[in-house]
């Protein structure tokens, strides 16, 4: 959906909405990333922030009070800083994201196995065999919010319907820290009044599109024909706006999907073609891919090095390991072997990434022992962290060479996935 805000149309029928039928909800949380970040920070709750880092970093997310300035995320921070000189800036702490949002899922799951994530910060539950266990739809949104902001100290926003068109629509423009239902009997009605750029997949280009064909509202839209829609759209844009415009959408919640692979990317403040530097950055990546593999309970076989160069050219490399992993030490040997095979002479370098694929659940993995190995080895060292990082925070504890090197990327580098 289009990032332009739009205001929910009146309502057509009388009395509370009837959520009969209405077991779709979409549950967005608001400003997802910069909510989470003001956490220890309310002193500046109603004030303009913006989450990101400085040099060619771009903003990962903003409050609404900064987005009245024009900020967006991914935009560049330099571009946010004139639009909004007097907002305030800070880091990302990705670890504390992972973490609320894994909360938030479990929340989800403690409602329906039916949940399905769009992002850290998003998802699409079926709440269909939950109703007789917990009551009406409208219910559960309401339960679902007041548990995130009690647990979490963040909003959310849901939209209720028996789609997953209409129910993401309707969280869209719940927002920020609203419930909208959209009965089943008022979904044309409650379409219908919404202006084009409303409809989820109109970006500017396609609203452009069909301002000229005359077409300014979804009642517009839905009365053209398919025919002319798929001459100036395409067939498939065509037929499917055509679809929405009318209510239509047959997707499936789908349960949600072990991960295929784990990993980080980093772009550095400035192209390096330092190797001693861009082995720390591998270490950091390494370490923080192994630490989210082990805190789902995954092992790994692939290690997969992506390096983006000055040009933005981009290449990748993997090397397949005898047994599949889960430890830092090892990762990171294999990541640095791969950057190391490539026998770059002074090349510009942009980015870094570490990713592991070929996952695989920890309690099904088969590691076959090596005669040498120690009683306790580096597998127990990283456990040891893991348990030292949920007592004391991320980062508490952290290979020496991270400790005497400061990082050479961006503190504002996106992370895979988005708000």
């Amino acid at each position: 959906m289009s990032r332009r805000q739009f205001r929910p149309p009146p309502r057509t029928g009388d009395g509370p909405p009837d959520d009969t039928g209405c077991t779709v909800l979409h549950v967005d949380m608001d400003a997802f990333y910069a909510s989470a970040s003001l956490i220890d920070r309310p002193e500046l709750r109603g004030t303009p922030v913006i989450i990101g880092g400085g040099g060619r970093s771009v903003v990962l997310s903003a409050t609404y009070e900064a987005r009245a300035f024009g900020v967006t995320s991914a935009m560049p921070m330099t571009r946010a800083r004139r639009l909004c000189p007097q907002a305030t800036v800070i880091a990302p702490n990705h670890d504390r994201y992972a973490a609320i949002s894994d909360a938030v899922m479990a929340t989800f799951a403690s409602v329906t196995d039916r949940y399905e994530p769009l992002s850290l910060d998003e998802a699409f539950l079926d709440i269909a065999g939950a109703v007789r266990r917990l009551g009406p739809p409208t219910s559960i949104a309401q339960w679902l919010r007041d548990t995130i902001a009690d647990e979490q100290s963040i909003t959310c926003s849901v939209g209720v319907a028996s789609t997953k068109f209409v129910a993401k629509l309707a969280s869209g423009l719940a927002k920020p820290d609203g419930l909208l239902v959209v009965p089943q009997d008022e979904v044309l009605a409650f379409l219908h009044q919404l202006p084009v750029g409303a409809l989820w997949g109109v970006g500017d280009r396609t609203e452009e599109a069909l301002q000229r064909l005359g077409l300014h509202t979804v009642a517009d839209l839905a009365h053209t024909p398919v025919d002319t829609l798929r001459r100036a759209l395409g067939d498939a844009t065509g037929t499917h706006l055509h679809a929405l415009a009318w209510g239509r959408d047959e997707r499936r919640v789908l349960p949600q999907q072990r991960e295929k692979s784990v990993g980080s990317d980093e772009t550095f403040a400035q192209d390096i073609d330092d190797p001693v530097l861009i082995h720390r950055e591998l270490l950091r990546l390494a370490d923080r891919t192994a630490a989210r593999v082990r805190s789902a309970g995954l092992m790994g076989r692939t290690v997969t090095l992506k390096v983006r160069f000055a040009d933005f050219t981009t290449i990748t490399r993997s090397r397949t390991l005898r047994d599949p992993t889960d430890v830092s030490r090892e990762i990171y040997a294999a990541a640095t072997a791969l950057f190391d095979a490539l026998g770059l002479q002074r090349a510009r370098i942009r980015l870094v990434g570490v990713r592991m694929e070929g996952l695989v659940e920890s309690e099904r993995a088969a590691v076959q022992p090596r005669l040498d190995d120690p009683d306790f080895g580096w597998r127990d060292a990283d456990r040891a962290v893991d348990r030292a990082s949920a007592r004391f925070g991320a980062g508490a504890v952290r290979p020496a060479a991270l400790v005497r090197g400061e990082s050479v990327a961006h503190p504002g580098s996106m992370p895979r996935g988005g708000e």
